[in-house]
């Protein structure tokens, strides 16, 4: 008992965990961050998220490694991939889906996240790989014999930037403006004079983006870019139903909130345990509030 509580209660440990947990949340929060943008502008829940994040990190792998770019060059071809991929998918896919039910629109996402799994397999196959090493991984001390990886700080650094800025293009954008708008409600956004179609591929754009962005991260950190990284987002459904799936704000929450969870269990408890203690932590939050902690509660009259 003792030798529990001494592991449990050791603070360099403790901090260096929720380092980690927060680099971790950051990942989540930006690629939860496009699952969000999709609902919002589309009310489309897009499970295939996890792919576009799979298959953004991919592509900075193939475009440095098999094409020889220079990792700039490769970051920006990933992030590329991710909004061509997230048009594409509007545009081809789910622009024909208009008018059909929530149920089939959503069994056409779980398709996609198949699809694109098994063509990332059939092309990169299934073992992880060494790729570019473009975010520095030396220790940096934070306080006392407190040590993390440097590409955990620039995981939260890049993350926090990138959210910045999404907020900034949704308050002072005239696009992030429109998007609200349609947002809000599709049919006075019409009235108004937004096309609403360009609106839904400027969304799923967005989306592809921020899902390869958490891409590039993630295998920056874990330097190993194989299939396996769509297990870490699907993480991200937890995050978004945790903050709300129409709450940008709620993605930050329940990302560091996900984030923590996994890192303390996996040390505290086991590394099972931290696979399905923030699906335990997503139940316990519907029981009590069915939208999320940030979720717009909706009521519908017929």
């Amino acid at each position: 008992m003792t030798e529990f509580l001494s592991v449990t209660f050791n603070s360099t440990e403790f901090l260096s965990l929720t380092v980690n947990g927060l680099a971790n949340g950051a990942i989540l929060a930006v690629t939860a961050l496009g699952f969000v943008l999709i609902y919002k502008a589309t009310e489309v829940i897009n499970f295939a998220q996890g792919q576009f994040l799979l298959v953004g990190a991919f592509m900075v792998y193939q475009a440095e490694t098999e094409w020889g770019l220079p990792w700039p060059a490769a970051v920006v071809v990933g992030i590329a991939s991710g909004v061509v991929l997230g048009i594409a998918v509007e545009r081809l896919i789910l622009r024909r889906m208009i008018g059909e039910s929530a149920l089939s629109v959503i069994m056409v996402t779980v398709g996609l996240a198949s699809a694109l799994a098994g063509v990332a397999l059939g092309v990169w196959g299934a073992d992880g790989r060494p790729g570019p090493a473009f975010i520095p991984d030396k220790s940096v001390k934070l306080v006392g014999d407190v040590s993390v990886g440097a590409n955990r700080l620039w995981a939260v650094g890049v993350a926090t930037v990138v959210l910045i800025l999404v907020g900034l293009f949704f308050q002072k954008s005239r696009h992030g403006v429109a998007m609200r708008a349609v947002a809000d409600d599709q049919q006075a956004a019409m009235v108004q004079g937004i096309n609403v179609n360009r609106i839904f591929a400027m969304a799923w754009a967005l989306s592809g983006a921020a899902a390869a962005i958490g891409g590039v991260l993630l295998a920056g950190i874990t330097r190993s870019y194989g299939i396996d990284l769509q297990g870490f987002a699907l993480l991200v459904f937890p995050v978004v139903i945790l903050g709300g799936l129409d709450s940008v704000l709620g993605t930050v929450v329940g990302g560091v909130v996900v984030g923590l969870l996994v890192e303390y269990s996996k040390f505290y408890l086991d590394v099972s345990a931290s696979v399905y203690i923030p699906f335990g932590a997503l139940v316990v939050i519907l029981l009590v509030k069915p939208y999320g902690l940030f979720g717009q509660v909706r009521i519908e009259r017929v």
